[in-house]
């Protein structure tokens, strides 16, 4: 049986991050990210654009959900997966902190694991959604 902590399988690698994620580890979370890494917030989506470095990434992608937001969670419950591809179906959950409002959402992430590594992270998500639960 292969240790979860130290297993570089594509899946166990992403499962990692969310964890990470959702326990506000940015440390283990830049941990499971290749030092050239691409990530891609969608268009439209509060924080879009690609970040490059895993400090890039949790600076301006993690730490920024978590300003205007209480308890931002990407709660990942289905896995697919194709070689070093990963697709995970999640819901994103929060609340804006200026308004109270709550966002509950569908979400599809891309990942690409290489050498147990996170390279490319591709966000799939209704923005919309996002976007009118988190303004006032």
């Amino acid at each position: 049986m292969t240790d979860f902590a130290a297993s570089t399988t594509p899946a166990d690698v992403v499962r990692r991050q969310y964890l990470a994620s959702a326990a506000g580890d940015l440390e283990a979370l830049r941990a499971t990210l290749a030092p050239d890494v691409e990530w891609t917030e969608m268009a439209g989506f509060p924080l879009a654009g690609t970040y490059r470095t895993p400090g890039g990434v949790t600076s301006n992608v993690m730490e920024e959900l978590g300003k205007e937001r209480d308890g931002w969670t990407a709660h990942d419950d289905t896995y697919v997966l194709d070689g070093e591809n990963v697709v995970v179906l999640a819901r994103y959950t929060a609340a804006n902190k200026a308004t109270g409002k709550k966002i509950d959402v569908r979400v599809a992430h891309h990942f690409v694991v290489r050498g147990g590594l996170i390279v490319r992270f591709e966000q799939f998500v209704d923005t919309a959604l996002v976007r009118d639960a988190m303004t006032a």
